[in-house]
């Protein structure tokens, strides 16, 4: 089934041939023993290779390999959050400058924003830039975690972590338990939501350059209305991330595609945590 999610899109695990069946390395090409025209090639020129010469065959996906790449991802965003909550000033100091702590998340931000699309976008996936792209997030989320926990009181990183990875957990049993069917209206209705999430926050951002803010991602009032919508569309979300992987399993994806498994439950996860956080401080306000 052709996937309406950019982010597995490209994959292969998605395809069908003209049959409607799924496509796998190597469907659909012709056989080394046949002409590319109406006949058959000269037999003389058929080969039965090297005698005793290994076959090399890509290593396939597998429920190790998408965690393996998952916990890197994780652990770049982590460490770079980390890093940037260490090394930038006290926000709870009246007197400290914090430019330079909306500066990095600033930065932060535009450029995951921007690699987001190109990770999303291209047909094979490339682990370093998904590892950039968790760095860069990385930077964003901790710069924006230090500014909500110094102005609502402090102590709600803590559980919005908690939070966010007992939401996974949840989801996953709920998945495996139900066994959740991901269909291809589910897939349209959460992409539309998450692109019109988008295409909320860039009006939020150009109308607060003029002053116009509607404070859609503010905290409390229509904030909280969409941080709640958020959090139920990182969860619906993280449905689509388990489909792609059980599908790619299924149909032998090269392992390689484990980091488009990871690349989209980190944004997922990112995605989660920050309404969570959000929510948090709506309720301690």
């Amino acid at each position: 089934m052709q996937s309406n999610n950019p982010v597995f899109r490209n994959s292969e695990g998605f395809s069908k041939n003209a049959y409607g069946n799924p496509t796998y390395a190597g469907n659909g090409q012709a056989h080394s023993g046949y002409g590319s025209g109406s006949g058959y090639s000269d037999p003389s020129t058929w080969g039965v290779g090297t005698p005793g010469a290994p076959t090399r065959t890509a290593k396939p996906m597998t429920i190790d390999s998408v965690v393996q790449a998952t916990a890197i991802s994780l652990a770049v965003v982590i460490v770079a959050a980390a890093a940037t909550w260490i090394v930038t000033p006290d926000v709870t100091d009246p007197t400290v400058d914090i430019s330079s702590l909306a500066a990095a998340g600033t930065i932060g931000a535009l450029g995951a924003f921007a690699l987001s699309w190109v990770n999303s976008f291209k047909r094979v996936i490339s682990p370093a830039l998904v590892l950039i792209y968790a760095a860069l997030q990385g930077v964003a989320l901790g710069a924006f975690s230090k500014l909500i926990d110094g102005a609502y009181g402090g102590g709600l990183v803590v559980p919005a972590v908690a939070g966010t990875f007992a939401a996974f957990a949840g989801t996953l049993a709920a998945y495996k338990f139900f066994d959740i069917k991901v269909g291809n209206k589910f897939r349209m209705i959460v992409m539309a939501g998450v692109f019109g999430m988008i295409g909320l926050s860039i009006l939020e951002l150009v109308l607060s350059m003029f002053g116009a803010g509607l404070g859609l991602f503010g905290i409390g009032g229509i904030g909280l209305l969409t941080a709640v919508a958020g959090l139920a569309l990182g969860i619906f979300m993280l449905v689509l991330d388990f489909d792609f992987v059980e599908n790619g399993i299924r149909n032998g994806l090269d392992e390689r595609e484990s980091w488009r498994a990871a690349f989209a439950m980190t944004v997922s996860l990112v995605w989660i945590y920050q309404n969570l956080l959000r929510i948090l401080a709506a309720f301690r306000n």
